[in-house]
């Protein structure tokens, strides 16, 4: 499955990504995410496991294993942009603002608001089609859950 993804990703356009491809580029963005400051905190684990069991209905165990497999799906990867670009072709207009809330969400959960998060997090709202405002009120959703 990981390969078949990112053979899908890296082609010159990529195309609507099935569900399952699109709950695991979801949650390789949230790892990428996470990681991206150097400190891949548990506080952040423990984030990416709720934001994933609360948006697939999963359990708590198919949650932290969907995000086992994001771990290293994220670490071949390709680049942020086409990662994006695959999730904005899979995921409608309306429902990008939540992914945004979902990544604020795991920018926050270690208390720390690090400049190479805000950065990560300032290209994706671009990639996903958003502006600067869905950014900053998913933003405040995010730090009140």
């Amino acid at each position: 499955m990981i390969q078949s993804l990112l053979n899908r990703l890296l082609a010159p356009t990529p195309a609507r990504l099935p569900e399952p491809d699109a709950r695991l580029a979801l949650a390789a963005l949230l790892v990428r995410l996470a990681r991206t400051d150097g400190v891949y905190a548990a506080s952040e684990i423990a984030r990416i496991d709720r934001v994933l069991a609360d948006c697939h209905g999963l359990s708590p165990f198919a949650a932290a294993s969907l995000r086992a497999e994001a771990e290293a799906f994220e670490a071949t990867a390709p680049d942020t942009v086409r990662f994006t670009r695959a999730l904005k072709a899979t995921t409608e207009h309306e429902h990008r603002t939540v992914l945004l809330q979902a990544l604020w969400s795991v920018a926050l959960a270690d208390g720390e608001r690090g400049a190479e998060e805000d950065q990560l997090i300032r290209l994706v709202t671009s990639l996903l089609g958003l502006t600067d405002v869905d950014s900053a009120l998913a933003r405040q959703k995010a730090a009140r859950t």
